[in-house]
């Protein structure tokens, strides 16, 4: 039970006992979760230049274009979290996962201006604002227990940039933060948009590594997936997350600095098949049963028969 218990901190009911300042920030979690000092820590720094290019099978998302029956935002004193309501709930399968995972929720974590705030970086580059999409294992039952095995969960992880428009995709989010400005505030809200309509347009180029929770009990069960196309969002969509409040104050910077890659390898899956032949080529792909034939029936190679063929 205290495993299930410690959980509820990262599931984001009232807890207290972490933070992202003083005594009880990142620095100091690992004195009293003794994962937080593991060796396949989240957050990472994605070098893109130490990344190996993979192709693997595509991602199916099901269920990601249902409106759900109701959701509810939540301030829980660290970040706000938006759970969706209703029979089934989509699911993640395809990719790097072996099985189909069921979605959880979502959450964001974002620093006091637009120059930082995502937890992974890119080429040692922050974003603005990260977006945590948690699912867990469908056969084994729940978060909580999925917890148990190191294939138990897997979060979809999508940067944002500021531009000088509004993202309506997000509005309604941004419209009922100020329902949850409180902490441990949460507002439960008419359905009014789905998980596609969060999620980039170009689903097929990500980076994938193991890695852990990025909050205690920071428990090393994660398979993360990091979209490479950030998302828009306007200066003032941004700022409204910062009007939010914790027990501390003000609630930004609820970030964990990255923490070291070690031995691991972060895999950047390049899509199916090459969207334009000279970006593929720039890649040393790996290929895989299936995809040579693939390959060498894309668009890029039949141009390249043709030409062969009337130069002889």
């Amino acid at each position: 039970m205290a495993q299930l218990k410690k959980l509820n901190g990262f599931a984001f009911t009232q807890n207290d006992d972490f933070g992202y300042r003083g005594n009880n920030g990142p620095s100091h979690w690992a004195s009293s979760y003794s994962y937080c000092a593991g060796e396949l820590q989240s957050p990472i720094d994605i070098e893109e230049n130490e990344v190996k290019p993979i192709r693997l099978t595509p991602l199916v998302f099901k269920g990601f274009q249902s409106i759900p029956k109701s959701m509810t935002l939540i301030n829980n004193g660290h970040t706000v979290k938006l759970e969706i309501h209703g029979s089934p709930q989509p699911t993640l399968s395809g990719g790097p996962l072996t099985g189909s995972y069921i979605f959880s929720q979502l959450h964001f974590h974002w620093g006091a201006n637009d120059s930082f705030g995502s937890e992974d970086l890119i080429n040692n580059r922050s974003f603005p604002m990260e977006l945590h999409m948690v699912f867990y294992k469908k056969e084994y039952g729940d978060v909580n227990l999925a917890t148990n095995f190191k294939d138990g969960l897997c979060v979809v992880s999508v940067f944002y940039e500021v531009y000088n428009f509004n993202n309506t995709a997000y509005s309604e989010i941004v419209e009922h933060l100020d329902s949850v400005r409180e902490p441990y505030s949460k507002k439960t809200l008419k359905s009014f948009l789905t998980l596609d309509d969060l999620l980039p347009s170009n689903k097929h180029l990500y980076y994938t590594y193991n890695g852990s929770l990025t909050t205690p009990p920071c428990y090393e069960v994660v398979t993360w997936l990091n979209f490479k196309e950030p998302i828009p969002l306007s200066h003032f969509q941004m700022a409204k997350f910062r009007k939010l409040k914790s027990i501390d104050g003000q609630l930004t910077d609820n970030f964990r600095p990255v923490q070291p890659l070690g031995n691991r390898t972060i895999l950047f899956n390049v899509g199916e098949r090459p969207i334009q032949a000279k970006h593929y080529d720039e890649y040393n792909v790996d290929e895989y049963q299936g995809d040579s034939a693939a390959k060498m029936t894309s668009p890029y190679y039949l141009l390249l028969i043709i030409v062969c063929f009337k130069i002889r």
